[in-house]
């Protein structure tokens, strides 16, 4: 009997790998003699970069770079463990250099807050020698176009006096010409993969400054600063011969981060999950297996949506491999799920506990939700 194991993380509670191989050890405890594959996935949001370094026995490379406000924080990247297609493989979250943790609330600003430790690295992965990087966007404090990471990579965005343009989205209004002549010569011998799960454009009442840049600070009269210093930032990048693409969707990804991996950096924006899958090479993984398990750490409707445990149906589903979704909560509307491929849903929470309780006792909780399943599992066949 195979059995593959293949969550998300549950949310300031336990990693992927962690939610692994407490499923796996729950199920050893009633089926021993089964083969086990754990497979920590993620979507391309937070936890991805550790869940594919678990999964791939691969590396954290930490580093510290600059922060969103210009100040020196600790940030991290992966470097997996195995080729991918014969090349060397980096994932970066943006979150880890330019989220929005790293910003006090009371300082949220989106006018200064700049991506240059984003830049850093990749730099510091393109150093290192890969071939291959998936950027995971999200979590960002920035609303500047991506400006401060394509700085970091050796851009020259100059004002009409030939000076460097500050930090932050507000900045960009003041851009009159590009210099790329001092571009990291590395990239033109990577591919670039980009974890996209939004389809807004650049400007616009759906683009990067009206969507997302209230929750990093912004109000009404900054939006519209913002927005108008997006779009000059795109005129400015068509007229120095670079792609059009401010509506492409994803485009106003991360404060319009998409933009710029879109034109300058020649990346594809992809689904998050799409790309975890192929790169741990979860279709593989799945022949020959009796029962999938995966999970997240809320189940709900929005599971539907480009989730884990929604891709990792899917490509069961393919093989007619069955799939059972453990949880740390299961709301209201989850049952949704089981329209769509999930044979089963369980939640590990026991009994109504406060949240601090829930997350101290998530290993033991999973671990016996586990012992049941294995039980019923073993009943059924």
């Amino acid at each position: 009997m195979k059995i593959v194991i293949a969550p998300d993380s549950y949310k300031e509670s336990l990693s992927a790998m962690e939610v692994a191989t407490e499923i796996a050890r729950g199920f050893k405890a009633v089926l021993p003699d089964a083969e086990y594959i754990k497979l920590p996935v993620a979507d391309g949001g937070e936890g991805t970069v550790q869940s594919m370094v678990d999964a791939t026995g691969g590396k954290l490379v930490n580093l510290k770079v600059t922060g969103p406000l210009g100040n020196q924080v600790d940030a991290h990247y992966g470097l997996l463990g195995q080729e991918i297609a014969g090349q060397r493989t980096a994932v970066i979250e943006m979150a880890s250099a330019s989220g929005l943790h790293h910003v006090p609330p009371a300082q949220r600003d989106p006018l200064i807050t700049t991506s240059y430790g984003t830049g850093e690295l990749i730099c510091h992965a393109l150093n290192n020698g890969v071939t291959h990087l998936i950027l995971g966007l999200g979590g960002s404090a920035t609303n500047d176009g991506g400006a401060g990471m394509l700085q970091a990579l050796g851009v020259h965005l100059l004002d009409g006096q030939g000076t460097p343009l500050a930090p932050g989205g507000a900045a960009l209004i003041e851009l009159a010409s590009i210099d790329l002549s001092g571009l990291h010569p590395r990239l033109n011998q990577v591919q670039i993969e980009v974890a996209c799960d939004v389809n807004n454009p650049l400007c616009g009442e759906k683009g990067a400054s009206a969507i997302f840049g209230p929750q990093k600070g912004a109000d009404e009269i900054m939006v519209a600063r913002l927005d108008k210093a997006l779009a000059h930032f795109a005129d400015i990048t068509h007229l120095a011969g670079l792609t059009e693409c401010r509506e492409v969707p994803g485009a106003g990804a991360a404060g319009g981060m998409g933009f710029a991996m879109l034109a300058y950096l020649k990346a594809k924006l992809r689904p998050g999950i799409d790309i975890v899958m192929q790169t741990v090479k979860l279709s593989e993984q799945l022949k020959g297996a009796d029962l999938v398990i995966t999970g997240e750490g809320r189940l709900d409707s929005q599971t539907l949506h480009g989730k884990t445990p929604m891709g990792v149906t899917r490509e069961a589903n393919k093989q007619g491999i069955p799939v059972i979704a453990i949880a740390g909560c299961v709301s209201d509307d989850a049952n949704i799920l089981l329209e769509h491929g999930i044979e089963a849903i369980f939640s590990v929470t026991p009994r109504a506990m406060a949240l601090e309780q829930v997350l101290a006792s998530a290993s033991d909780n999973l671990y016996h939700c586990a012992v049941n399943i294995a039980r019923l599992y073993r009943l059924g066949r």
